[in-house]
């Protein structure tokens, strides 16, 4: 397979024709600075028309400008490498030492920030502006999606299934330990309830929908899902972020839309708690539906190998640290069972 180079050529009309370089005769040079030309530096204006030509089909003379070789060959260079790790800094802006001419070369900004650079490395200075408009254009795009996961959760009415009853139960479990204990501060509450379900699983979803569906989470994908449960965090919180010029880009992203979400939590949970009580029988037959439904999907035997291979494999590692006088063994023990008790719903053990 061949690779065709191509030329960015901006047609101006049907004869003039100019081909697109990094450097040129008329590339800027300041002290020890050159700058890579820009389409600013061409004074290309919007709606002008630039095409990819191939290389040997393109009508600019190139045959007497070394410096367009040199261009050229450096980035036929980075083309090679763009497979690397290290090609990933091409997206940042460039600032790259020119070996031979001893001059430096930068394209959006200088790099200032590091005079002692390794020579032959190349340097990298993130310019938050320039990736600011794709941030909001994905987050734009994302918006429906996000308001759609946030409503149907916090809701009891948009929601496409009746509200679970083991939720309007703990959460009146909830409110009964505060009147109990005249605990009146309705921020106490608000939180124990986000806790509760929100926060404990409710973001573990949102940030590990492979638990739920057979999906692979690549590394820009948790990222992403990292900035809406942050926001679905915030947006439980009962505290006012003060947000600065300093602030991270994923807490300014969401600043507008928190204050809506958090009217939803509220309304959430104040729609619930008006709702009719749960008495306990009502809820030992839900219970009893439940497992009734589910019966075929789990496996009791199953359940049990499971247990007992956790309990042979504590069991011997607690021997080993009695033998050694080891005094971490409970601690051990206990998370190794914590960790078992995930894998199995309560009629597992039945």
């Amino acid at each position: 397979m061949s690779v065709c180079v191509c030329l960015s050529e901006w047609r101006q009309g049907r004869m003039a024709r100019i081909i697109l370089q990094d450097e040129d005769v008329t590339t800027k040079i300041d002290n020890d600075w050159k700058r890579l030309n820009t389409l600013a530096h061409y004074q290309v204006t919007d709606g002008s028309v630039i095409a990819l030509v191939p290389k040997q089909n393109s009508a600019y003379n190139i045959s007497n400008s070394s410096t367009f070789t040199k261009s050229l060959s450096r980035y036929e260079s980075m083309l090679r490498t763009a497979s690397s790790p290290d090609s990933l800094r091409s997206r940042t802006p460039m600032i790259t030492p020119d070996l031979e001419s001893g001059t430096k070369l930068w394209h959006l900004v200088k790099n200032h920030d590091h005079p002692d650079q390794r020579e032959g490395d190349r340097g990298s200075k993130m310019v938050s502006e320039i990736y600011l408009t794709r941030l909001l254009a994905t987050k734009g795009t994302l918006q429906k999606f996000v308001d759609d996961l946030f409503e149907t959760i916090f809701s009891t009415a948009h929601r496409g299934s009746a509200l679970p009853l083991a939720i309007k139960y703990m959460f009146d479990f909830l409110d009964e330990q505060a009147d109990k204990h005249q605990i009146t501060d309705s921020d106490v509450r608000h939180t124990w309830k986000s806790n509760c379900l929100p926060l404990r699983f409710w973001v573990n979803v949102i940030k590990n929908p492979q638990f739920v569906f057979d999906i692979h989470k690549n590394s820009i994908t948790d990222a992403c899902l990292s900035v809406v449960a942050q926001t679905f965090m915030d947006s439980c919180s009962t505290s006012e972020h003060k947000l600065g010029k300093d602030s991270p880009s994923n807490k300014l992203l969401y600043a507008k839309d928190i204050p809506n979400y958090k009217n939803w939590v509220e309304r959430y949970y104040s729609d619930i708690s008006r709702m009719p009580a749960i008495s306990d029988q009502d809820m030992s037959a839900y219970l009893a539906e439940q497992s009734r439904l589910h019966l075929s999907q789990f496996n009791s035997m199953s359940a049990l190998h499971e247990i007992y291979s956790l309990h042979h494999q504590v069991q011997g590692r607690d021997l080993v640290c009695a033998t050694e006088g080891r005094a971490d063994a409970p601690a051990e023990t206990a998370q190794q069972a914590g960790a078992g008790d995930r894998h199995h719903g309560p009629d597992e053990l039945s």
